[in-house]
Parts: C-alpha cells; structure tokens; sequence
C-alpha cells in the first residue's frame, strides 16, 4: 500500500482503542495516513497518540481555536485515496445515511469524490437495530463499502456481533480494494542516484545523490500500476517489486548504455539520475600516490543522457527531467526544458530549506512543456513522487 493516502476518521467508541495498532499496520505498509476525530473520539482514544503514530497532525474541529488554523474539509477530501472510517458508530452512521452534516469529520465525508468506508462497532442489539440496517443499505446505494463487524466479546460484557474487526482484516479488506482499483498501463523508465568516475581503484567523482527521489517516484509509480524499469547509480535504497526491473550501474557511459537497450520499450522516461557532467580523461589501474606537488587531473564531458532519449523517441514517448540549480532557478530549468525538448522538466532548489540530498523531504516545481507551472511544497519524497506520477499519468488522458 505504500503511497496510498488513506483519510482514517476516528469516531466516538470504545473500539477506538484498536486504531493506534491499525495506523501501525498502515504506515509499515508504506502507506500515508491522516486522521480526523471526532470530539467525542478523544474519551477513547488520545489525538497525541494518533497524531505520533500517523506522523501527521490530528484535526478535530473545523478550527484550531488556540491557533486559528482552519481545517479545510475539502482538501482533506481531494487528498485522499480513501476514506474509511473506524470505529464508525451507530451516530455517525445514521447522520451519513441521511444527510446530517455537524462536525468535520462528516463534512469530509460529504466533500469526498473517492470511496469511504466505514468499520461499524456497537452493541449487538444496536447492530441488529432495524434503522441501523436501513440506514446500511442506504450507504451502499450511495456507494460506501462497509467492513462488516465481528462476533466476539463487547464492552457491555455480551458476546455476539458488533465487535470491530480486528486491524489485521481492515488493513487486508484496503489492500483488496486498491487492488481491484483501476490502474494505470505502460511502462516507465526511471534512472536514480548518483554515478561514480573513477580515477583510481579507490578514488572518483560524484556527487551526493542518494536516490531517494528517484527510488520514491518509483514507489509512487508501481502503486499506480505502471511496469517500472529502474536505472540506478550505487546507491543503499532497496525496493521490491514484482513489476520492478532494477538495473544497477556505476558510471554514466554504464547508464546510458543501459538506457539505451530499454528505451524502446518504454513509454514514458523520468531522468531523476545526477549524472556527472565530466569524468577523468584517463583513470589509473593502481592508486595514484600522492606527491608534494599539486595534482593536476584533465575532465572530459560525460555522454548526455537525457538529450539522447529526447533525440531518439518515438512520438508516443514522453521524457520527463530533473534540474538541480544553485542560482536563476526558473530560468535555467524553462532553458533545459526547451532546449532538451522535454514534455516536462522538475526544479530541485539548493536553496530550499529542508530540500537537500539525502534527506527524506523535497520541494520542487514542475513546469511542462508549454511553461505551466506546479508548485509543490516542502513534503516527503514519496509525496513528491505520487504527485508527479498523477500528472504523468493523464498526459494521454
């Protein structure tokens, strides 16, 4: 599930309890979550707790009354993948069911465009209450899918239907329905990290890339259903994937080479690689010692590996670039882009705060091929990878 945003609204049960070991289950998974309580929710269940386990804050009222902060319920609504709601009381169900509308967590509900889903918990009698499965079949025809509750134990100290289901079998009932989601098609060419120029068997160039950004856009494009071959200077990240071709290398003739013999079956290619721009005129076979004089190394210029795949494309190919500047940020990424002829270029600022190599946020505006520009802000890279993954995949729209 990594990638996927999940919306979690937590309503007023004592089932919530259970919701600190889901949200654990979710973010191994990979996925991103966010969370809406319910006042009533925060008897049961900590928003400290919540908002430490889903590593994002916790929104509870249509405002923050000690900051000021509105809690927009229509950008959580266009955030999400899914909405799905556990515990989901008897309450909260009936006010879904027929329109009653009187905290966030329900205004969300309302804006949402993408599926919800409740887990119900209640009493036994109260599940087999007539209203409450009136007011289920009503949700399914408005086309909330719904966790049926479990036979076991409750709080009242019955035994019988009502208890909600166990973490384990909400997260499995998620990965089912991404699953059976549409997907997308095709493949994409992804090259990732840095290269290496060696001037000896111990020394090289390169650069501090860790592959991180190219490593997520990769996630965020096998969670979309795209095939994904994976060009990779050495780098420490792992991923694993059954529609995942990784293909290490270590210079940049090593990469291009490689992107040469699989461009063709490619339908889309994103150069994410921080390819060095020069490499010794001549590396030794043993260590070069080091003398009481200066050393003097003479650099030729390394192969251009995205004007390549510009120049020999199809024209159903698109090719995506990154652009790393230091200073005229804008105006050198829009120069690459035309004079690459690229379908879209991705500007990384060194001068981003909290942007950096290495790291695990990124910040980056995305310009396409006609100069329209997208900001996105300082968010992790998986983030960033989804984004650019969702405009990728309606350039055929």
């Amino acid at each position: 599930m990594y990638g996927k945003r999940i919306l979690l609204g937590i309503t007023g049960g004592i089932a919530a309890y259970k919701i600190a070991y889901l949200i654990r289950i979710l973010k191994k998974k990979e996925a991103e979550v966010k969370c809406i309580m319910t006042p009533a929710s925060c008897d049961f269940i900590s928003p400290l707790v919540v908002s430490t386990l889903s590593e994002n804050e916790v929104s509870i009222e249509f405002w923050d009354k000690s900051s000021g902060k509105w809690n927009n319920h229509v950008d959580y609504a266009k955030w999400a993948n899914v909405f799905l709601i556990a515990p989901a009381t008897m309450n909260t169900i009936g006010k879904m069911a027929n329109g009653l509308c009187d905290n966030l967590l329900l205004a969300t509900y309302f804006s949402m465009k993408n599926k919800t889903i409740v887990a119900p918990a209640m009493d036994l009698d109260m599940y087999k209450h007539p209203s409450l499965l009136r007011n289920f079949e009503l949700l399914k025809r408005d086309g909330v899918g719904i966790i049926p509750a479990e036979s076991g134990e409750l709080a009242s100290g019955l035994f019988g239907e009502g208890r909600l289901s166990e973490p384990e079998t909400i997260a499995s009932y998620l990965e089912a329905f991404f699953k059976s989601d549409t997907q997308c098609e095709g493949k994409i060419l992804i090259t990732a990290g840095p290269t290496y120029e060696h001037m000896d068997p111990v020394r090289y160039l390169g650069n501090h890339s860790s592959g991180k950004m190219g490593f997520s856009i990769a996630k965020a494009a096998l969670s979309k259903g795209y095939s994904v071959d994976l060009i990779t200077g050495p780098t420490k990240q792992e991923l694993i994937h059954p529609n995942l071709r990784r293909f290490d290398v270590v210079s940049a003739n090593d990469m291009l080479h490689k992107v040469q013999e699989l461009w063709d079956k490619s339908n889309y290619g994103i150069f994410s690689a921080a390819v060095a721009d020069y490499r010794p005129a001549e590396s030794s076979e043993i260590k070069i010692k080091k003398n009481d004089g200066e050393m003097n190394f003479s650099l030729v210029k390394n192969p251009d590996i995205l004007s390549w795949a510009s120049n020999n494309r199809s024209n159903q190919q698109k090719v995506i670039g990154f652009a790393l500047e230091t200073n005229n940020e804008e105006e050198n990424a829009l120069s690459k882009l035309e004079r690459k002829n690229l379908d879209m270029i991705v500007l990384n600022s060194t001068q981003d705060e909290g942007a950096t190599f290495g790291g695990d946020l990124n910040k980056v505006t995305i310009f396409d091929k006609n100069r329209n520009k997208t900001e996105l802000p300082l968010q992790s890279k998986l983030n960033i990878g989804i984004e650019l993954i969702n405009i990728i995949s309606t350039f055929d729209a």
